[in-house]
C-alpha cells in the first residue's frame, strides 16, 4: 500500500527523538530533491527519517524511500500553507520546546557540553540553530493539520453508516477492558507550611518588582519541571488545559503585571504576564508546593485504612465512600470512577493501560478492594489510595450499541482523513511544486506531479 498506510508509525518522527539521535555521516552530495512553495526537501531529510525510525524500533525494511519522500512533501505543504494562512509560531514557543528537549538530552547524556560534543557542534548556539528550523516547521505543520480538521464533526447517523459500511470480516476486535475506581487521601498541609511558601513567593515577587529577572527567579525556584528550562514560560488561551484557578488569574492581569501568590491543586503560584495577543497570553510563572510532614503522611494512611475497613465490613459502599471522603475532586462525584484520558470514558483497554495502574489492578478480583497504595504525581506529591475493579469486559468483536463511543472515534478519524485528503488535493493544484527526476517514478498517493 502507499506511504499513507505507514503514517501511524512515521508521524513527525523527527522531534520526539531527534535530540537523542546522532547526525548521519553524509557520503553523497546533499541535493534539493523537491520544492514545495517556500520550502525545499533535501535528500538528507529522507536519510534522517530512516535513522529516526530505526532508533524508534520501527522495521524500515517495508518502508520505501518514496513513502518517506511523500511524507516530507505533505509536511512541507502544511507548513507552506500555514504561513499563507497567517498561522504564527513564535520564537519563544520554539525555544521553549527546544529547552525541554535539551533538558532531556542533558539528563540522558550528562551535561550540555557532552550534548554539544555528541552532535559535533562548536557550541550550544550552533546546536540550537541546527534544530530551530525543524522544530518551527513541525509546529506549523501540526497547527495547519489541526486547523483543517477543527470544524469536522460527526452525527450519530454518520457513525451508524460508517459502521454498517464495514465488511463483516473486517469489523474490528476490541481488546479486554476494565472499569476502575479509586479513593484518594492526601496528607494535610499545615498552615505554617502554607505560610512559609506564600512568604517565599511574596519575597520573590518583591525582588522582581525591584528589578530582578523573573526568568532567573523561575529557573532557580520553580518546581514546575515542564517550564523550568524556559524560565516558567507558557503561552495559553481560554481553551488551554490548565486548571481553572490558574487561567482565571492569568487572564485577569495586564501586561507586565505580577500576581499575588494564589493556590491551585499543584501548590502556590505567582504569574507575570509578558504579552497579550488577542485571546492568547504569554506568561511566566513560579510554582512552589508546600512540603508534607511525616506525621501528615501517617495520618493519611490511617484515614484510608479506616475507610477501607468500613467498605470491607459493608458499613459503606465504595461509591459512597468516594463521594464523601475522597480528596480527588475529578473522580469524587462519580464514586471514584477513573476516566481513560485517551477516550474520556470509564474503560481501560488492558494492552494500552498505563503500566503502573495495570500493575496495581491486574491481580484484583471484581469488587475486591486493594490495600492502601502509596502513590505520587508530579505537581500533586505523595498520597494514599485504594482501588477496586467495577467491571471487566472480555475481548470481543465491535458491537454498535456496546462500543458506540469507540466506533464514533473511528468514524470521526475516517472523516478527518477524508477532509485532509480533499484539502491536500486542492492545495497541490495552487502551490508551486517541483520534483527532482530521481523521484518522479514514485507511485504517489497524492498528485504531486500534477498530471
Amino acid at each position: 500500500m502507499k506511504y499513507i498506510k505507514n503514517k501511524i508509525f512515521i508521524t513527525l518522527l523527527f522531534l520526539t527523538s531527534s535530540l537523542m539521535i546522532a547526525q548521519p555521516k553524509k557520503v553523497k552530495v546533499d541535493g534539493v530533491v523537491a520544492v514545495v512553495g517556500d520550502y525545499v526537501v533535501l535528500d538528507s531529510d529522507i536519510d534522517l527519517d530512516y535513522i529516526t525510525l530505526k532508533a524508534q524500533g520501527v522495521d524500515v525494511s517495508q518502508i520505501t524511500r518514496c513513502e518517506l519522500f511523500g511524507m516530507q512533501l505533505e509536511n512541507k505543504l502544511y507548513a507552506h500553507q500555514a504561513i499563507q494562512d497567517s498561522i504564527v509560531v513564535t520564537d519563544a514557543e520554539v525555544n521553549s520546546f527546544l529547552n525541554e528537549q535539551l533538558d532531556a538530552a542533558v539528563e540522558q547524556i550528562g551535561s550540555i557540553d557532552k550534548v554539544v560534543k555528541y552532535y559535533n557542534k562548536k557550541n550550544v548556539e550552533e546546536l540550537r540553530s541546527h534544530f530551530f528550523d525543524a522544530v518551527k516547521m513541525n509546529k506549523l505543520t501540526s497547527q495547519m493539520r489541526n486547523k483543517i480538521i477543527e470544524g469536522v464533526s460527526i452525527t450519530p447517523e454518520e457513525v451508524r453508516t460508517f459502521f454498517n459500511s464495514i465488511p463483516k470480516d473486517e469489523i474490528p476486535t476490541f481488546g479486554a477492558e476494565m472499569e476502575v475506581a479509586q479513593i484518594v487521601i492526601k496528607p494535610v498541609i499545615t498552615e505554617e507550611e502554607k505560610k512559609r511558601v506564600i512568604d517565599k513567593l511574596n519575597e520573590i515577587r518583591q525582588d522582581v518588582l525591584n528589578g530582578s529577572s523573573f526568568y532567573s527567579k523561575a529557573v532557580l525556584f520553580t518546581e514546575d519541571e515542564a517550564s523550568v528550562g524556559s524560565g516558567g514560560f507558557y503561552k495559553i488561551n481560554r481553551k488551554t488545559s490548565f486548571v481553572k484557578e490558574f487561567k482565571d488569574v492569568a487572564f485577569s492581569l495586564a501586561e507586565g503585571e505580577i500576581s499575588e501568590p494564589f493556590e491551585t491543586e499543584f501548590g502556590y503560584h505567582i504569574i507575570k504576564v509578558e504579552k497579550i495577543k488577542g485571546q492568547e497570553v504569554e506568561l511566566r510563572h513560579i510554582l512552589i508546593s508546600p512540603k508534607v510532614s511525616t506525621q501528615a503522611m501517617k495520618d493519611a494512611r490511617e484515614k484510608i485504612e479506616l475507610i477501607r475497613n468500613k467498605i470491607v465490613n459493608n458499613e459503606i459502599s465504595f461509591e459512597e465512600a468516594a463521594k464523601s471522603s475522597s480528596d480527588q475532586k475529578e473522580t469524587r462525584n462519580s464514586g471514584g470512577v477513573l476516566l481513560n484520558p485517551r477516550t474520556m470514558e470509564p474503560r481501560f483497554e488492558l494492552t494500552k493501560m498505563d503500566p503502573t495502574l495495570y500493575a496495581q489492578v491486574s491481580s484484583l478480583k471484581d469488587k475486591e478492594i486493594s490495600l492502601p497504595i502509596l502513590d505520587e504525581e508530579r505537581g500533586v506529591g505523595k498520597f494514599y489510595k485504594i482501588i477496586t475493579v467495577n467491571n471487566r469486559i472480555e475481548e470481543h468483536q465491535a458491537d454498535f450499541s456496546r462500543d458506540y463511543l469507540k466506533i464514533k472515534e473511528l468514524a470521526l478519524k475516517d472523516k478527518q482523513v477524508k477532509e485532509i485528503a480533499k484539502w491536500t488535493e486542492e492545495k497541490i493544484k495552487e502551490t508551486y511544486i517541483k520534483i527532482a527526476e530521481d523521484y518522479k517514478d514514485c507511485d504517489f498517493v497524492n498528485n504531486w506531479l500534477k498530471k
